[in-house]
């Protein structure tokens, strides 16, 4: 059992930046696929970064070149750098963590066992 829970998000305007956190206990997060998936209002949820390790690391092309993510297994955290935020990038935020398996499928919300109770992340124009 993983227990994650999210924290970093805030109100920013356009261009600024965020830090998200996630917080795993219950098991070592190098286990794990780790990812960040958002949802913004009224739409589905969608994955916006995946890491299995440094050298396996996907972005939805929406947020590629803005946002880092990346893991400090020491201290079973999963973070999310994001620069140069949009008014589009509005929405709840939520770590997730599930089995390595085939890379095709590291966006699919069913492949993730555990998540966050999510933090939110509001940019205004």
């Amino acid at each position: 059992q993983v227990q994650l829970v999210e924290s970093g998000g805030g109100s920013v305007q356009a261009g600024g930046s965020l830090r998200l956190s996630c917080k795993a206990s219950g098991s070592r997060l190098s286990s794990y696929r780790m990812s960040w998936f958002r949802q913004a209002p009224g739409k589905g949820r969608e994955g916006v970064a995946v890491i299995d390790d440094e050298s396996k690391i996907s972005y939805a092309d929406s947020v590629k070149g803005r946002f880092t993510i990346s893991q400090d297994n020491a201290e079973a955290t999963l973070y999310l750098q994001m620069n140069s935020l949009k008014p589009e990038d509005t929405a709840m935020y939520y770590c997730a963590a599930g089995d390595r398996g085939f890379w095709y499928a590291r966006f699919w919300e069913s492949k993730y066992k555990y998540w966050g109770q999510g933090t939110q992340v509001t940019v205004s124009a």
